[in-house]
């Protein structure tokens, strides 16, 4: 299914009918990853609706780079477009920092937040210092022929974790935007019900910030995953659509 939101053409899934439920993915992926999660909530009464945020899977490129900000009014446009007025919302990854600020500003129309293993802290660190100085380091290397080739090599398996490498066009300043704001000062902001769902062998965001994430939104619940790391949506997505129905 797809629909218009000012002139970019969002492409979303949808299953089940009843109270809706929406998912916002991460970084660099799509609706189609959540195909199992979504059946299963579909099947205790809920419409699940899944979009492709803008910039990712079958739904328009952007144009010009976008802030967090930006997606907050997308998503605004877009629940008005399906004349949803209230919803549970599911955050994961970089589409955890989209959710938590959807909570913060309608939390009259958020029945209950989940964010799993959501990317809302954003405290500069030692390591990401030296991992954005390493960065600017190989750029000295673009004469070299296979230059690209090398980069890619360098991100994978030194500096890993960044998804910067993979992204193209205004997508790379996207990223930069993206990863730059820190929506944990906004935590304690919240005040809708909230599930947070992580593993404990998370690598790419870490099980302490979901602890950081409980402790600063009070009407919180954490419910941690046993051997589920950052990807547990595609590994083990059995198991996180339990989590998520047992706190419906």
């Amino acid at each position: 299914m797809q629909v218009n939101i000012n002139g970019v053409k969002t492409n979303y899934l949808s299953f089940g009918q009843g109270k809706p439920f929406i998912i916002l993915h991460g970084w660099g992926s799509a609706s189609d990853r959540w195909i199992i999660e979504a059946e299963a909530i579909a099947k205790q009464g809920h419409r699940v609706i899944v979009p492709d945020m803008p910039g990712f899977g079958e739904s328009d490129k952007l144009t010009a780079p976008w802030r967090v900000n930006d997606y907050l009014k997308w998503f605004e446009d877009f629940t008005s477009e399906l004349k949803i007025e209230s919803f549970t919302l599911l955050g994961y990854s970089f589409g955890g920092a989209v959710a938590a600020k959807v909570a913060v500003k309608y939390p009259q129309r958020v029945e209950k937040l989940f964010l799993v293993a959501s990317a809302v802290i954003r405290n500069k660190t030692a390591k990401k210092d030296a991992s954005a100085g390493f960065a600017k380091f190989i750029k000295l290397f673009q004469f070299l022929p296979f230059y690209l080739l090398f980069r890619k090599a360098v991100y994978k398996f030194i500096i890993r974790k960044s998804d910067y490498v993979y992204t193209e066009g205004v997508m790379k300043e996207t990223y930069l935007n993206v990863i730059s704001d820190d929506v944990s000062y906004k935590l304690g902001f919240i005040k809708v019900p909230t599930v947070i769902i992580w593993g404990d062998k998370d690598q790419s965001v870490p099980v302490e910030d979901a602890r950081v994430i409980n402790e600063k939104v009070k009407n919180s619940k954490l419910v941690i995953i046993p051997g589920a790391d950052h990807l547990m949506h595609k590994r083990l997505p059995e198991a996180l659509a339990e989590k998520i129905i047992e706190n419906l």
